[in-house]
């Protein structure tokens, strides 16, 4: 075990990383990179989530098995322990007695010889941006270890936020928007088919390694939600948006398909289609901070509302849109209404 200078210094360093910024993955890399050092842990998975249905996304991840993906997807959306989006503070599945520690770990991690896991969640008042599986072998994680976790949860949630905001740019004219895209998935996950551009699209979100086939992470994701819904283990909506390099945003979404099988035995349809303006705009609003009453003028204003109709409707003065506006220009980086909304619908 590290002393508790050791542990402080790390915090140090993983606050100034994510002051620093920069893109999402490169710095959830950067933050492994220092944890490792100071904890040790021998596999991982660190995820993006969509901010209001927290459902996962993007994941940095190393795993034993990598065909065993799907299964373990499964197993982590299924398992109420330490799940992501009831954690208030990181913890490990030690804490919990073995036959209370969830599918996870009685079907995937014991039998891996995985002796603990300890899960953070990076969480503000804005929304969750993501979590955080660490798999150790070697011995339990302990309550100063946890202290880390626990304590890095603050800055690294503000830097994913960011990192988000920052995929919001305005798209140049002509670029190509994707049609609706399908995967079909068996009740295990496993992919069964998908239309043509799939895997192009699911290349972009996570760039495959050199002559490999793209991983449909996200989809597995979405679907493991929709599995979680049904079980009753978790009431969010199984679906998720995810931001591409070139400012597109994509929704993907799961659902059953079919009648004649039982429920829970009927294939699973992941479609994947540009992000809504509504959609879009909530994001766009929850990376970038803004606040309830910013939030409803951003979106008046993308119905076309201007200063008079912005203050009728907010029941304000229009010299306070006008301090409003200038508020959110503040906040997302923007000089004027055409650059912000170029931004927030990406247009």
């Amino acid at each position: 075990m590290s002393s508790p200078t050791v542990y402080a210094r790390s915090y140090e360093r993983i606050a100034r990383l994510c002051t620093a910024g920069g893109d999402s993955r490169e710095l959830r890399a950067r933050v492994l990179r220092e944890l490792r050092d100071v904890l040790g842990f021998d596999a991982f998975a660190f995820l993006l989530t969509d901010p209001a249905t927290e459902v996962g996304c993007a994941p940095v991840a190393r795993i034993p098995d990598l065909s065993d993906l799907p299964r373990i997807v499964r197993l982590k959306y299924l398992t109420p322990a330490n799940r992501w989006t009831t954690l208030s503070r990181a913890a490990a599945l030690s804490g919990y007695e073995p036959g209370k520690r969830g599918p996870m770990w009685a079907e995937a991690l014991r039998p891996l010889g995985v002796r603990d896991l300890a899960s953070a969640v990076f969480r503000d008042r804005h929304g969750c941006w993501g979590f955080l599986d660490l798999w150790r072998y070697g011995a339990e994680f302990g309550p100063a270890e946890l202290g880390l976790l626990d304590r890095i949860a603050g800055p690294v949630a503000s830097a994913l936020r960011a990192g988000q905001a920052a995929t919001f740019t305005a798209r140049p004219p002509g670029a190509v928007r994707p049609g609706p895209l399908v995967l079909l998935l068996a009740p295990d996950l496993r992919v069964h088919g998908r239309t043509p551009d799939s895997d192009a699209y699911l290349a972009r979100l996570i760039p495959p390694e050199e002559g490999r086939a793209p991983v449909p992470a996200a989809a597995y994701n979405v679907a493991a939600q929709l599995l979680a819904r049904e079980a009753g283990v978790d009431a969010h909506p199984p679906h998720a948006r995810v931001p591409l390099p070139d400012g597109l945003w994509l929704t993907l979404r799961a659902a059953r398909i079919g009648d004649e099988e039982p429920a829970t035995e009927r294939r699973i349809a992941v479609t994947i289609e540009e992000t809504t303006p509504a959609e879009r705009l909530d994001l766009f609003a929850r990376a970038h901070g803004l606040s309830a009453r910013e939030t409803e003028l951003l979106a008046l204003l993308a119905e076309g509302a201007d200063s008079h109709a912005l203050a009728d409707s907010l029941f304000l003065s229009e010299h306070t849109v006008q301090d409003h506006l200038k508020s959110v220009f503040a906040k997302t980086s923007t000089h004027s209404r055409r650059a912000l909304l170029a931004r927030a619908l990406g247009t």
